[in-house]
């Protein structure tokens, strides 16, 4: 991080002010490195209508204020540029209601009125293949598979990626190849639930650029290779005492290491799954994954061991600290928006003192019980639009994210569910062209 007066050593001359759209979509102007002192006191108008699902028409005038402490020059720009994340207002001054970035920090500031911190780490799975493909489509990079080292332009472009992370104050814990070809891991250190956030948007960015100088095409598509792993973005979440603190989640007399504040957050986690879902798989694609297999969960379960779980208490734990993994989000949403929803579900269920239900360790597929001693589960949705009703009926999640968010945020998604149901794909074709 950065100062000001930094900016002139640094031959800064142009500084990005920088937020993310309700899909998480980065966006950003520039200004000359010159007007900045008079931004950060008055603000940057513009119009908010012309960006996708931000804002109606009739609310087109909105401000950028940079948030001072995410000054950063940014390691992947050709000449010494800075970037400023900024939050969202009115005219009148007032915070505007849409920002996912202000979500994101009401729903920490009420974990702060319980007196809790919460710190989340995660591991951001993506693919990478040839920008230019072939006759049969998409070409990985590689042929790889888990932790294995195949091609050198690959883990270069990591390298790249966690240089330029390290750079803006982040911390990344590893990087390795996933099981899929072409597919790469990169984990981030558990830091404030904020602060990760900023993170992801940045590592993404970070990926893109040095992906495409390569003549690679980065994605973070949750399946973009049918029969093959889908990408993921599992969150270790910490929540942290503030009168002691220590690790509410720990107790080292209970069962898995979990205190009764872990097991309220999970089972509030658990019985707000399937609403989560719309903001935590948010495409269309994003259910292709959630099928159950490759250790993606399909069913609302936690475990220790069990890598289908949608909630995993590692036993990798500290001897003080416990974590709990929430693995169903995957990388193309917008991770204010997520952080949100789960902290939410969570603080809902220690609030409600909601009571866990018992471990699923076994694995489970979608379809029907073979046997009656065969665990029962719910099952996350099967699709978009079943994670859509399940929020709409759902106020916990909804009210994460503020009325706003939550109107612009489905109105989009529906919009996707129903251009995706008028297509007509190629396996349509194959199936009833000539049968129907």
């Amino acid at each position: 991080m950065t100062t000001i007066e930094q900016l002139d050593d640094a031959g800064v001359e142009f500084v990005q002010l920088q937020f993310t759209d309700i899909p998480g979509t980065i966006r950003s102007v520039t200004i000359p490195a010159g007007r900045l002192a008079t931004i950060l006191e008055k603000g940057l108008w513009f119009d908010g209508s012309s960006v996708e699902g931000l804002a109606r028409v009739a609310e087109n005038d909105l401000y950028l204020r940079p948030d001072l402490g995410t000054l950063a020059v940014l390691p992947w720009e050709e000449r010494p540029t800075a970037r400023l994340i900024c939050d969202l207002y009115q005219p009148d001054g007032t915070p505007f209601g849409a920002d996912p970035r202000r979500a994101l920090r009401a729903v920490l500031d009420s974990a702060a009125e319980m007196g809790f911190v919460y710190r989340v780490g995660c591991e951001l799975e993506f693919s990478i293949f040839h920008a230019e493909q072939g006759g049969s489509g998409l070409r990985p990079i590689d042929s790889g598979g888990y932790f294995e080292v195949t091609e050198q332009r690959a883990e270069d472009l990591c390298r790249d990626a966690t240089r330029a992370l390290g750079s803006l104050g982040f911390s990344v814990e590893m990087t390795h190849h996933e099981v899929a070809p072409g597919q790469q891991e990169i984990d981030l250190a558990v830091t404030g639930g904020l602060e990760l956030a900023d993170a992801l948007v940045a590592l993404k960015t970070a990926l893109r650029v040095y992906g495409r100088r390569a003549g690679f095409l980065v994605t973070f598509m949750p399946k973009p290779i049918e029969g093959q792993s889908g990408s993921g973005l599992h969150i270790q979440q910490v929540l942290v005492d503030r009168a002691g603190n220590r690790d509410a989640f720990f107790d080292p007399d209970r069962p898995y290491q979990l205190s009764a504040v872990g097991r309220r957050f999970i089972a509030g986690q658990l019985a707000h799954a399937r609403a989560m879902c719309a903001v935590i798989a948010p495409l269309v694609n994003s259910y292709k994954r959630l099928m159950g297999g490759d250790e993606a969960p399909a069913h609302i379960t936690w475990a220790r061991t069990s890598r289908g779980a949608l909630i995993r208490v590692p036993d990798a734990n500290s001897r003080d600290q416990t974590r709990i993994e929430l693995r169903a989000p995957d990388p193309s949403c917008n991770p204010y928006l997520a952080l949100a929803v789960m902290l939410r579900s969570g603080l809902d269920g220690i609030a409600s003192e909601l009571e866990l239900p018992e471990p699923i360790e076994e694995p489970l597929v979608r379809e029907p019980r073979r046997a009656e001693s065969e665990p029962i589960a719910d099952v996350l949705p099967g699709t978009l639009a079943e994670s859509l009703e399940a929020l709409a009926w759902d106020p916990v999640v909804r009210d994460a994210l503020g009325q706003p968010i939550y109107e612009r945020f489905v109105a989009a998604k529906e919009r996707e569910w129903a251009d995706h149901s008028a297509h007509v794909s190629a396996w349509e074709l194959r199936t009833y062209l000539e049968s129907a």
